[in-house]
């Protein structure tokens, strides 16, 4: 399978604007980020303050990676491996019946329970990110694909917020409500 650019391209953006602002909200309150890291139990408590910071530094370098052609392929293992590595800490944590865990997925400002559903949207965003691994097709981009590039980009960005807000926010009151009839 080879890559056409316009859709690389737009995996690319879609994937810098998901990692780089949770990059920055794990750096721009970082004793939060590690708490909610520590909550989780999947690490040695004494590793934690250590290893915390690293995280928003892989996730930042993830997207730089992604733009340079010779590191695309690791950068993309690599995004691959941390959303599954995010998905499985979920997954124990759910399994162990800790479902009033913070998430992390939303920063600093806003707590969100982890849910089965984010370990699925995790595991598919480390599926949809490894074609970026693949070789691309060596065609030039033109103004028909800046313009797909960019609606794709805005397209893809409404859907997050939107399922995100839905998954996240309104079916977990709907289902509360419908639990106190």
């Amino acid at each position: 399978m080879v890559v056409d650019p316009t859709v690389g391209l737009v995996l690319i953006l879609a994937y810098a604007a998901l990692l780089l602002p949770a990059a920055w909200h794990k750096v721009r309150d970082l004793p939060v980020f590690v708490a909610t890291l520590d909550a989780y139990r999947v690490l040695p408590r004494a590793l934690v303050p250590a290893l915390a910071p690293l995280v928003p530094v892989i996730e930042a370098a993830v997207v730089v990676g992604l733009f340079v052609p010779a590191y695309r392929a690791l950068a993309a293992d690599t995004a691959a491996a941390l959303l599954l590595l995010y998905a499985l800490a979920m997954a124990i944590n759910l399994v162990r019946g800790r479902v009033d865990l913070d998430c992390g997925c939303t920063g600093p400002l806003e707590r969100r329970p982890v849910a089965a559903w984010m370990v699925y949207r995790n595991a598919l965003l480390a599926g949809l990110v490894l074609p970026l691994s693949r070789p691309w097709n060596g065609r030039a981009l033109d103004g028909n694909d800046f313009f797909t590039v960019v609606a794709a980009l805005a397209t893809i960005v409404i859907l997050w917020l939107a399922i995100d807000r839905l998954l996240g926010d309104v079916a977990p009151r709907g289902a509360l409500l419908k639990a106190s009839r």
